[in-house]
């Protein structure tokens, strides 16, 4: 047996344990273990082997942003930043006629360029957000469809943690990732904005009973004191970024230090709150860390095997080019993103396709935007769709099913699938700002 079919079973093996439900990256390293002692015919050598990834995984300066990135994240969810964000963007949008979707599309874009996790994203305006739409007259479908929609904002506009991971997969700048996220993550949260209004206007029986007062007026001196703190984060974070004044770690420190001064300030955070933020914070660094160990473990069992080189030399003989290349890489995403996490298919995907897309000479920075666009889709598809099931655990009415959910964020997904078409048309989108 060549190390290529050794490989291949590998792979196979690994994404048979994580359909019967074996933690991803306990799978990942299986597998790289196994698939290595089969290849060299060493089992010391397949522990060493392990040892070394593990200790290059995270030895990296650039891992250190991940933990101040979840913990700026985590403050500014427990201190009620969300809240004030939907606050601030409802008053703002209210009085359009589906102004409370737009609201809250706007709040998740603001929300996402200060957490990067979608799933918090979901999880806060779950609670923040539905309550309200239902209460003016939308439709349950149609409000918990939007918030499921727009949370995958959180994974795109950076600070993302998908970026982040993908940056860290691909040996790529961090920077550069956060700034080729700038426009598309703006111009999905446009095209989810034009969606709305067009339903609104063209078919407002899709929203339900709407009422076109989105809450009481509020004085302009409570709004700023609301979103001044979230803008200043903003500001602080992603424009030192931008400016090259510091570093994305030395930007997560900066972030970390003045969200929890704002939480101080403001009196929303207890020494509960921050115990719990600091526990929640170190179980997500954990399971992170985890995650990019065994990915350096699979990405060495596979060079090992040569299967990455030998599906690139497949793929140069096949003379699939461009196109056919990147629509069927776009289709497997999506259709993994319906059975798995999105940090896992970047896991199992990146290290497989590195080898393959490197000698065409695709711009990295633009295919990982395309990888993580494609990826997010999967959050609102069945039967997986992690955002879907966040907001269906957070919600506390029966009436709503799994199925309103899944309906719901339907025609955002497609949105997606645009956003997909207008990237792989005009790869400028992703690159323009580098």
């Amino acid at each position: 047996m060549t190390p290529f079919d050794i490989g291949l079973i590998a792979l196979i093996v690994m994404v048979l344990l994580v359909l019967a439900g074996l933690y991803i990256p306990v799978a990942l390293m299986i597998t790289s273990f196994g698939g290595v002692w089969a290849i060299k015919g060493n089992s010391a050598l397949a522990v060493k082997l392990m040892a070394l990834a593990a200790n290059d995984a995270i030895a990296n300066y650039f891992f250190g942003i991940v933990p101040l990135f979840v913990l700026m994240g985590f403050i500014v969810a427990e201190t009620g930043m969300g809240q004030d964000a939907y606050s601030v963007a409802n008053a703002a949008f209210r009085r359009i006629k589906g102004g409370l979707g737009v609201g809250t599309v706007a709040a998740n874009a603001i929300f996402a360029a200060i957490t990067g996790i979608s799933i918090a994203s979901a999880a806060v305006f779950t609670k923040i957000a539905v309550p309200e739409m239902i209460r003016h007259g939308y439709s349950p479908r149609f409000a918990t469809g939007v918030v499921a929609g727009s949370s995958v904002l959180g994974m795109l506009i950076p600070p993302s943690l998908l970026l982040i991971l993908f940056a860290i997969l691909t040996e790529q700048s961090v920077g550069d990732m956060f700034v080729a996220g700038v426009i598309p993550g703006l111009l999905l949260a446009t095209l989810f904005v034009v969606g709305i209004l067009a339903t609104a206007y063209l078919a407002p029986h899709r929203l339900g009973n709407i009422s076109y007062a989105g809450g009481a007026d509020e004085g302009f001196g409570t709004l700023l004191r609301q979103g001044l703190p979230i803008v200043a984060l903003i500001v602080i974070v992603l424009g030192g970024i931008y400016t090259g004044f510091f570093t994305p770690v030395e930007a997560g420190a900066i972030g970390a230090i003045f969200a929890l001064l704002f939480g101080a300030l403001s009196g929303k955070l207890s020494w509960q709150k921050l115990i719990r933020i600091l526990i929640d914070t170190g179980l997500v660094t954990a399971s992170i860390c985890l995650l990019i160990i065994a990915a350096q473990i699979y990405s060495r069992m596979l060079a090992f095997s040569g299967l990455p080189a030998g599906l690139a030399e497949f793929t140069s003989s096949a003379d699939l080019g461009y196109w056919g290349l990147m629509l069927l890489y776009v289709g497997v995403l999506i259709c993994m993103g319906m059975i798995l996490d999105s940090s896992s298919i970047l896991l199992i995907m990146v290290p497989i396709m590195m080898p393959v897309v490197t000698p065409m000479d695709i711009n990295l920075i633009w295919f990982g935007i395309v990888t993580i666009v494609a990826v997010e889709i999967g959050l609102l598809t069945p039967p997986f769709g992690i955002s879907v099931y966040v907001i269906k655990a957070t919600l506390d009415d029966d009436s709503i099913s799994l199925v309103d959910i899944f309906r719901g964020a339907f025609p955002f997904a497609v949105l997606m699938m645009v956003l997909v078409a207008l990237l792989l048309f005009f790869p400028v989108l992703a690159t323009g700002l580098l």
